[in-house]
């Protein structure tokens, strides 16, 4: 069963049309492009100091393992020279990642691709699924070794080239490093929020067309229903991370600087290389 959901969760999906919103919507953020979704440029944001997020240089997306070959050269061409894969081997397994000529890399799983069963089991009627997946965004436990490296990475990378980080939907892993990055990158939170909320506009139409190849696939009516809260970008888990980073921390910067290892000198650079007037 649960090679089956990675199967049929993961497949990809069409875009949906962007709801009118000029920033989270702005015309450049969606790359479209025929092997994947969800594909996005975090550029465009306001930022600390009354700067932005320069574009065209940090990606977010979902699975990459079905990119075209101009799929590939599109991302050249947008100098995609680093990815940070953020799924577990098993995910890796089913669907290799298709990288542009000349980009390398990074295998980040951390054990956050582990998913509680009960998240899958249709008949556990007693399940408070919701509640079960606000104990994933919650965890924090597997941060450091997730989404520091890709910090590292950030600081490391030459000017002119671009990293992209994804998982297999883009959303939840791919949705809690976007956090942290624009988090660091000093956009507001209420920001954060709506471009993890996003989500649901760029892969609503593929999210509706998972759920049907499960149905068609001979997955109990029960058990599809126990899928569909995995496949919401709900912003209130989202926040639940905040929360949870602030509980045990005292506030964001205080994460940033002990677990990713962003140091002021570090915090200053990083805003100098990714930040634009």
């Amino acid at each position: 069963m649960k090679k089956l959901l990675f199967l049929l969760l993961f497949a990809t999906p069409a875009l949906a049309q962007p709801a009118k919103d000029t920033v989270v919507f702005n015309p450049r953020r969606a790359v479209t492009l025929q092997g994947t979704s969800n594909f996005r440029d975090l550029g465009g944001y306001p930022a600390a100091g009354g700067k932005r997020v320069k574009w065209g240089h940090i990606y977010r997306s979902a699975d990459i393992s079905k990119l075209t070959d101009s799929d590939l050269q599109a991302l050249q061409s947008r100098h995609v020279a680093l990815v940070c894969d953020l799924r577990g081997p098993q995910e890796v397994a089913q669907a290799p990642d298709r990288l542009p000529p000349g980009a390398r890399r990074v295998e980040l799983p951390a054990g956050s691709e582990k998913i509680d069963p009960r998240l899958l089991s249709g008949g556990a009627k007693t399940i408070n699924r919701d509640s079960l997946m606000r104990a994933v965004y919650t965890n924090t436990s597997f941060f450091p070794a997730k989404y520091k490296p890709m910090f590292d990475e950030l600081l490391a990378l030459p000017g002119d080239e671009a990293l992209l980080f994804h998982c297999s939907a883009g959303k939840d892993r791919t949705g809690i490093g976007a956090a942290l990055v624009l988090s660091a990158l000093g956009v507001d939170r209420q920001t954060i929020l709506k471009d993890y909320a996003a989500t649901d506009v760029y892969w609503q139409a593929g999210r509706e067309q998972s759920l049907q190849r499960m149905t068609q696939a001979g997955m109990p009516a029960d058990a599809v229903a126990a899928v569909r809260p995995l496949l919401v970008a709900n912003p209130a888990y989202l926040a639940g991370t905040f929360a949870a980073i602030d509980k045990q921390y005292g506030s964001v910067d205080k994460f940033l600087a002990t677990e990713m290892g962003l140091t002021p000198q570090k915090l200053t650079a990083l805003r100098a290389k990714y930040l634009t007037n």
